[in-house]
């Protein structure tokens, strides 16, 4: 797995933190999306997963290898 984010898109809703914060993190001045590992460990798939379909501005990609 593979995961990408559109920062630019990203409306720092924060649920890709809650779900899955050893992937993502928010900036603190705007709370925008920072991605800390493009490429998680398996047993943080399922998380990663589910922050890409909670998204609200679809700004996280999850590229499947």
């Amino acid at each position: 797995m593979k995961v990408s984010v559109e920062a630019d898109k990203c409306v720092a809703a924060g649920q890709c933190v809650l779900l899955a914060p050893d992937t993502f993190d928010q900036r603190e001045d705007d709370g925008v999306v920072v991605l800390l590992d493009e490429t998680p460990a398996p047993e943080q798939h399922d998380a990663v997963r589910e922050s890409a379909l909670v998204c609200p501005a679809a700004a996280i990609h999850v590229h499947e290898e």
